[in-house]
């Protein structure tokens, strides 16, 4: 794929080059500032969705701005324009440069070009495919769900794709570049069987080209929603108490993303709103348990080659045999801290301030056969695929729906089960991990992560995870 294809970019048609970000971000210091940064985005995304035999929709939009940040201590201004003129991007420069108010400048260091690294490089971007060759996947997973039974009634397929160019520019010195490819391909189908209807999806993606479909075909995507569907509709009333849980690799991460992964942010923790506040050291989890933020993973959906800020991401350890090591740091909470910011600065376009934001959180695997975390259970649930969550941040307690599930009993899987939701704590939860599999999987790209009204793109992932006991909310007792 060839890169720096945004208008800013070298050859581009602003020609934004260093030269004249080290204008502007010296007018973003003359009132004396400690740090300013640029972010020039240029963004076009694309989606179609198929139903009843028809493509129904498609769209394509384009956006095009910078994001202007001036600190000074813990205070931020942040401007942001849709116009690269140069009289408009000096106005949002002047604007945020107005949260410093002493009076001498401060000297901007020289911006050197930083290299970084190919974790999603293509030779083509899915935008180079034709329409017509994107409509036959739509096709063939609408047509793969209702051939595969009788029961299937209806089927939807959606695919979106995005293409995300940026340039970022610092007052110590980064100027750095990324291109940022995604793809996110979807089917729903929907089963009946005397007058009841249940449905179910598949879906994945990431920052990749059309060949993803070589590896998950539209056809199996479709098998997996009809199958899925099917199963439902035999689904009965779960069991509501105390009891254990076995969670499903990969998806189930995203309960560990929601109920734990947020208070390991490090701007909840500066403002000690979250109860991983002061723990670094602590014990807060089960020695099975190891907790990474992995942004270096090939391809994967929350992958990034650099941060938002232009910071390139390590391999953020979080919690390791259960004690907490760690947070996830943005330039400003890493400054706080006295560390070094781990690039997990993120936001969801130039008109947004970056924040300490997740990419890719993973529970490492551990020494467990799944076969055996399964029949190790008398009574209880396991959790294969889950739907909305929410979480109260300062204390790590959730709630989250299931939207397949399924009864164990005497170590084996039953009946399928619906309106299922898990009630308990995401620090309590960890505590009670007594046994974890060898089969970690990162789940396939279709995760959004929404904080403080951004949304971006992560991964999640995990092995099978065996919890003691953790609170059902069913509609049956027992």
């Amino acid at each position: 794929m060839r890169p720096y294809e945004a208008p800013f970019a070298p050859g581009g048609d602003a020609a934004i080059d260093a030269a004249l970000c080290e204008k502007l971000l010296a007018v973003c210091l003359e009132r004396g500032g400690d740090y300013a940064d640029l972010f020039f985005e240029y963004r076009r995304s694309a989606g179609f969705s198929y139903d009843e035999g028809i493509l129904k929709a498609a769209s394509r939009s384009v956006a095009l701005g910078l994001g202007v940040r001036v600190q000074r201590g813990d205070a931020t201004g942040f401007a942001y324009v849709e116009d690269l003129d140069w009289e408009a991007m000096q106005r949002a420069a002047t604007t945020a440069a107005r949260i410093a108010t002493s009076a001498g400048a401060v000297k901007a260091e020289h911006l050197v070009t930083r290299s970084t690294p190919r974790r999603y490089e293509l030779e083509r971007s899915s935008f180079d495919a034709a329409l017509l060759d994107k409509r036959r996947l739509l096709e063939r997973a609408s047509a793969a769900a209702l051939g595969h039974d009788p029961l299937i009634v209806r089927a939807e397929a959606s695919f979106n794709e995005g293409l995300r160019e940026l340039l970022v520019a610092t007052s110590d010195g980064v100027f750095a570049f990324d291109s940022q490819p995604m793809i996110r391909f979807g089917v729903r189908a929907v089963a009946e069987r005397n007058g009841k209807r249940q449905d179910g999806s598949s879906g994945g993606g990431g920052r990749m080209t059309l060949a993803y479909f070589d590896t998950s075909s539209p056809e199996e995507h479709a098998r997996r929603a009809a199958t899925q569907a099917i199963a439902m509709l035999d689904a009965t009333e779960a069991p509501a108490g105390q009891m254990p849980v076995v969670l499903g690799p990969g998806d189930s991460g995203i309960l560990l993303h929601e109920a734990v992964g947020h208070g390991l942010e490090a701007d909840f923790n500066r403002k000690g709103t979250s109860r991983y506040a002061g723990q670094i050291g602590s014990k807060v989890a089960s020695e099975l348990c190891t907790v990474v933020d992995d942004a270096t993973l090939l391809q994967s959906r929350g992958s990034i080659n650099i941060d938002d800020e232009g910071v390139e991401p390590t391999r953020a350890v979080l919690i390791e045999n259960g004690v907490l090591v760690g947070y996830m740091h943005d330039r400003l909470s890493a400054r706080h801290y006295r560390r070094t910011s781990t690039g997990n600065g993120r936001r969801e376009s130039f008109a947004c301030a970056a924040l300490p934001r997740m990419t890719n959180t993973i529970l490492l695997g551990g020494p467990h056969d799944p076969e055996e975390i399964v029949k190790s259970v008398k009574r209880g649930i396991y959790a294969k695929r889950f739907g909305g969550g929410q979480v109260d941040i300062s204390n790590g307690d959730f709630v989250f729906s299931l939207t397949e599930s399924y009864l164990i009993e005497d170590g084996k899987l039953g009946r399928p089960l619906k309106d299922v939701n898990l009630v308990g704590n995401g620090p309590e939860v960890l505590g009670r991990v007594s046994m974890l599999g060898h089969d970690l999987e990162v789940s396939d790209g279709v995760w959004t992560c929404g904080k403080d009204g951004q949304s971006v793109p992560v991964g999640v992932g995990c092995p099978t995870i065996k919890i003691d006991e953790i609170t059902v909310g069913g509609t049956k007792l027992g």
